[in-house]
């Protein structure tokens, strides 16, 4: 999602989701390691015990890994339904 255009707090969220706890870990574990060996360390990591959600900030970019539930529930691309959206399947 590009968010250059509606908010300074970050420009883009990079949203996915996982099928599982362990799926969310390795898929943080993946990300952080392929940015940090990028020269992108993350800035910021926080995520809930059931790992439904994992936030990783790298200052511009913000990575949201979510379960299905947790992300139909928080539905941030409602929240920010006027970014440009580009989809990405596997």
């Amino acid at each position: 999602m590009d968010l250059r255009e509606l908010t300074d707090i970050t420009d883009y969220f990079v949203i996915c989701t996982a099928e599982s706890g362990p799926h969310t870990e390795a898929l943080c574990d993946a990300v952080i390691e392929g940015m940090e060996k990028a020269g992108y360390p993350p800035w910021h990591v926080e995520g809930d015990a059931d790992r439904s959600w994992v936030l990783i900030d790298f200052v511009d970019v913000v990575v949201h890994i979510f379960q299905q539930d947790t992300r139909q529930f928080y539905a941030l691309e409602r929240l920010w339904g006027d970014a440009q959206i580009e989809e990405i399947s596997p």
